[in-house]
């Protein structure tokens, strides 16, 4: 089964009696390990110091051949506790999200929020409403099906039963590079591949923008189609139904994957009848116009007929056009806990456009990027200690050190918006998906749960753990964990005893 589920553990597939298991590019939320996937621990005798600990710990052989640049800081001084291979620049994967959520604090504060607006160069008279409809996005990456359902209800309540004329997708806040530079063509249907634009919605309350919710349910009998359904409802997809319902004690075996520059998505394989449903969060094609079809959608469910002829059309809405309705998300403070969190890729990639639009006038990944750097450096960063290609971390040609993420782990706390983004953070071994993220299933014990916050990231042959921690006699300490080029996995397990370590040392 391909499902978002799936996909947001990555690993899930673990080391079982040594047998390796190669990762593969998206964020993740590990399991816990079974003793089977082992590590090299080190001797548990309290006389040895941190530093022999980290050294036995980096000798595992699953390391052999990689990089692995590990930073440990005192938060209050900036002393180094311990260094390996900290200077050395290597690609971050998530931990990219450390510096794009700084940057995007700074320059745009925590009490930022974005608006969507209905707009029109029309005039109403009676109940109709002589002139084009623009739905105008402005970045929201949390816009919701009952949002738009919101701007129906608006519009019927004004007294409108008629529209003389189209409905308009504008999404020219941002530009129209739907991708990032350096994103590879297979992760395109994936959710962590989502496009960019500036009119954008999210199936559900995980915020995974551009995205629709695909399912598919067994039929009554073997032999019967399976049923699918998507969410939100839109017509600017279409399902090619190819899979099979089988007999109750047969195999599952759903895939569903949408076709390159198409919405056609395409369902295969087997489901049991009876067998709980598979779900798939894909990346549909030009996400304005879907917004834009659910719109329409709703305008209908209110009794809103739209007369014009053009179907799905985006353009700018003039200068001239009037505001009828409009609405604010909320603050970026709470739009940081889904981003961070659940290392939402999309909001990532919208924050670096925001920025460029905010400060140049333009909402380009080109122009986002150089105020993130400009802003960076301002944080203490120079601009040329680091390679920054995305705001997501999923280029493979971003680079950072593990000690310039220590350095700005450090630096975040002296500015006005740590709060939000030590919030932001996923906690450790924390159930609850809000709370815990991508930590929820990690470092569970009496040391690290719940005092341990830190970003997660994992692209192929790439695994980065960095945060905040406190020692057993209360001493904060800030870490970063970055291991590149390894091909025998998981090393989550060494990651997670390195943060052990550093929690029940008596620095």
């Amino acid at each position: 089964m391909v499902s978002k589920h799936f996909l947001k553990k990555a690993f899930l597939a673990v080391a079982i009696a040594g047998v390796a298991v190669l990762p593969i590019a998206y964020e993740h939320t590990v399991p816990v390990l079974t003793a089977s996937a082992a590590f090299i621990a080190p001797p548990a005798s309290a006389h040895i110091s941190l530093s022999k600990k980290l050294d036995i710990l980096l000798a595992d052989p699953k390391l052999k051949s990689g990089i692995t640049g590990v930073s440990v800081r005192n938060a209050d001084t900036g002393d180094t506790l311990y260094s390996n291979m900290a200077d050395i620049r290597l690609r971050p994967a998530s931990n990219m999200k450390l510096l794009t959520g700084a940057a995007a604090l700074d320059v745009l504060g925590s009490d930022y929020t974005y608006e969507t607006e209905i707009l029109t160069t029309g005039k109403q008279k009676g109940p109709v409403l002589k002139g084009d409809l623009y739905l105008k996005g402005k970045g929201d990456p949390t816009l919701l099906e009952r949002d738009l359902q919101g701007f129906a209800k608006q519009l019927k309540q004004q007294g409108i039963r008629k529209v003389q004329g189209d409905l308009y997708a504008d999404d020219t806040w941002y530009d129209d590079d739907r991708y990032s530079q350096d994103l590879n063509w297979s992760d395109e249907f994936n959710y962590v591949g989502a496009q960019v634009s500036a009119l954008n919605l999210s199936p559900n309350e995980d915020y995974d923008t551009g995205t629709v919710i695909v399912e598919v349910k067994p039929g009554a009998a073997a032999g019967d189609k399976p049923s699918v359904t998507l969410t939100p409802a839109t017509e600017t997809s279409v399902i090619v139904n190819e899979a099979k319902t089988v007999a109750a004690d047969g195999k599952k075996s759903i895939s569903i994957h949408r076709e390159h520059g198409t919405n056609r998505i395409i369902v295969e394989g087997a489901i049991p009848a009876g067998a709980s449903p598979s779900r798939s969060w894909t990346a549909v094609w030009e996400p304005s116009e879907m917004t834009l079809d659910v719109f329409g959608n709703a305008l209908k469910v209110e009794g809103i007929q739209v007369l014009g002829k053009k179907g799905l059309q985006r353009a700018a809405a003039p200068g001239s056009a009037k505001v009828l309705a409009s609405k604010e998300s909320m603050p970026l403070s709470e739009i940081f806990i889904p981003f961070m969190k659940l290392s939402n890729n999309g909001h990532a990639e919208m924050l670096v456009k925001e920025m460029g639009r905010t400060v140049k006038g333009e909402g380009s990944w080109n122009a986002g990027l150089a105020v993130m750097g400009d802003t960076l450096e301002r944080l203490g960063i120079p601009k040329n200690t680091v390679v920054l290609r995305d705001g997501s971390g999923m280029s493979h040609k971003n680079l950072v050190s593990s000690e310039t993420l220590t350095a700005l782990l450090i630096r975040a706390q002296q500015e006005p918006w740590y709060p939000a983004y030590r919030e932001s953070l996923p906690l450790a071994g924390e159930a609850d998906r809000m709370v815990g993220g991508t930590l929820r299933n990690r470092l569970k014990g009496e040391a690290t749960k719940g005092t341990v916050a830190a970003k997660t990231g994992s692209i192929t042959g790439v695994s980065t753990l960095s945060g905040y921690a406190e020692t057993t006699k209360g001493t904060p300490v800030v870490f970063s964990i970055m291991i590149n080029n390894y091909i025998t996995g998981p090393v989550t397990p060494i990651e997670d005893a390195i943060v052990t370590a550093i929690a029940e040392s008596d620095l």
